[in-house]
């Protein structure tokens, strides 16, 4: 591996910390809410608004832009050797219905940081760089999560990405054509390739916070599965039916729900990290008196090891079918999206990891949640950092991140993103040489060169 220090030439550069800041407030016009917090769901006016804003500001740092055919927007500042795909620095601008102000966005900025870094010091990079805003990470309105950089690492198809729908049956291809974002570019990493991904996120979590860090290196993403939960019993009165005569739906869901909490709370399972939810749950016919005869829930399994998860899943299963003979019940259990768990390319990590020192930031971390990181990192070297937010409340209108530490994640990324656009130069042209000396040995009654472009 080639030395990951830093050059002469970009040791000396340093973000702003007040510009990064209203960056992020800039962003957050479209879409904010009575709260202090964001209401900017996929593919509706604000994300189309932002969106514009996105290729507008970064235009103005030398960006041309690319939008695929599921709206990724890549916005391109050329470097020295442009035969080279981009090194990306991508997150989004999507939230939640009820979200703050930093899930996402704080990546981005911090992206838009750098270009305005680079471009005020007039430092044209060895490789050309791209900001990402990735489509749809949330899923908040389209199912699944991270669907922009999963279609694009073919992990999903445009077609399956265009047949989402949200709640009101509206499909998500036709509301892209709606606001301009269907672009010509195909979603694919091999038609529209990068070199790399660097991803600035919040933690979402207390631990930070709590060892009083603005940043840490993220080791990887854990291991992630979803389900949906059908539940089936018989709908009686309620005042005419016994109670040891009932088939209740929603009964059994709530035995289920406390089952998956013991499963993820005691023994060996809880010491290396699981985690069970039960978030979404619906019963019918909704009627005060009558016993609820069927419920659809969805269950959130996480670890991070593939095989723990498979271990809650299977003792979830074992409990959840008891439960079910217990009362009377039909259970369905299907598997709707998985994620394996991701360990971070070593290279990109230790470029982070020696930018993160310069601040004294020595912690490292898994992530708990999904990240457009996760697709990228299937094709691509990748690596993430996180930074602190207060009290590790996310997917709320009260997430909040200091201004010191949005500007500590941006001048860590700086490094990095600079470090690894020197690691690359290095071993490109190392391999270009090795090249030309093994063709001048094979022909050395010759005055043939190679042509090397560094």
């Amino acid at each position: 591996m080639a030395a990951l220090t830093l050059s002469l030439a970009y040791s000396s550069l340093k973000i702003n910390s007040e510009r990064i800041n209203a960056t992020i407030h800039e962003s957050c016009q479209f879409g904010n809410t009575p709260d202090g917090g964001m209401n900017r769901l996929t593919a509706n006016e604000d994300d189309k608004k932002v969106r514009d804003w996105f290729i507008a500001t970064t235009k103005e740092y030398g960006c041309f832009h690319k939008v695929d055919a599921i709206g990724n927007i890549f916005a391109i500042r050329p470097g020295k050797n442009n035969d080279l795909p981009p090194i990306a620095i991508g997150s989004h601008l999507d939230t939640q219905p009820t979200g703050g102000r930093y899930d996402g966005i704080l990546g981005v900025s911090c992206g838009i940081e750098v270009l305005k870094v680079l471009h005020e010091n007039n430092i044209t990079t060895y490789a050309p760089v791209a900001v990402v805003d990735w489509t749809n990470e949330e899923g908040a309105r389209f199912p699944p999560c991270m669907l922009g950089s999963g279609v694009w690492a073919e992990q999903f198809t445009t077609e399956y990405g265009y047949s989402r729908t949200d709640a009101s049956g509206i499909r998500l291809g036709d509301e892209l054509k709606k606001i301009g974002y269907v672009g010509d570019e195909k979603a694919s990493y091999r038609a529209n390739p990068i070199l790399a991904h660097f991803e600035v996120h919040i933690e979402q979590g207390p631990i930070l916070d709590k060892a009083e860090l603005p940043a840490a290196v993220v080791r990887g993403v854990q291991s992630m599965r979803w389900y949906n939960l059908k539940v089936v019993g018989r709908e009686a009165h309620t005042g005419s039916t016994p109670m040891d005569r009932r088939s209740d739906a929603l009964l059994g869901c709530a035995k289920m729900i406390v089952e998956a909490n013991k499963i993820a709370t005691t023994g060996i399972l809880a010491e290396r990290g699981a985690r069970a939810t039960i978030a979404v749950i619906n019963s019918s016919p909704q009627s005060i008196n009558t016993i609820a005869g069927e419920v659809q829930m969805n269950l959130d399994l996480r670890s991070p090891f593939d095989d723990d998860v498979a271990e809650i899943e299977r003792q979830c299963r074992e409990g959840f079918d008891n439960i079910a003979e217990e009362h009377g019940l039909k259970l369905m259990f299907e598997t709707i999206w998985t994620s394996p768990a991701v360990n971070f390319d070593e290279a990109m990590k230790q470029c982070v990891r020696f930018s993160a020192l310069e601040l004294g930031c020595t912690m490292e971390l898994t992530s708990g949640a999904g990240h457009d990181s996760v697709y990228t990192s299937k094709h691509v070297p990748t690596a993430m950092i996180f930074v602190r937010c207060k009290d590790g409340v996310s997917h709320n209108p009260a997430e909040y991140t200091r201004l010191e530490d949005c500007a500590a994640g941006a001048q860590v990324l700086l490094g990095a993103y600079l470090r690894y656009d020197d690691y690359v130069r290095n071993e490109h042209i190392a391999k270009i040489q090795n090249i030309s000396e093994v063709a001048t040995q094979e022909t050395p009654a010759t005055n043939s060169q190679v042509e090397v472009r560094v």
